[in-house]
């Protein structure tokens, strides 16, 4: 069973950093693929970045050059480093991981950490 739980939310102004980590407690994290995701008062929780098991990366365009997802597969835990950072940024990031059990994929989530940048 995967159990996630995120860290590092807080209160930034526009132009500051924060760092988000998640923590997957599970025993398959290292072939997990694993993904932050934000929503947005009032919007639907969209995609922030994936990172597979393998350490391929994407980026919705609109933190593309400012956000860098990481994991360490030693430690379970898979990280945001969110730069630059503007107020459309504000909103609850969710950590995602993906597991593989033979053909289907599982979804787990975590509680989500609050994430909000004043102008």
């Amino acid at each position: 069973q995967v159990q996630l739980v995120e860290s590092g939310g807080g209160l930034v102004q526009a132009g500051g950093s924060l760092r988000l980590s998640c923590a997957d407690s599970g025993s398959t994290f290292a072939t997990n693929h694993m993904a932050w995701y934000q929503q947005a008062p009032g919007k639907w929780r969209e995609l922030v970045a994936r990172i597979t098991s393998g350490g391929s990366t994407n980026y919705a365009d609109s933190v593309k050059g400012r956000f860098t997802i990481s994991r360490d597969n030693a430690k379970n835990m898979v990280y945001l480093q969110m730069n630059s950072l503007k107020p459309e940024d504000t909103g609850v990031y969710y950590c995602n991981a993906k597991e593989r059990d033979g053909l289907a994929w599982y979804d787990y989530w975590g509680q989500g950490t609050q994430v909000t940048v004043s102008s």
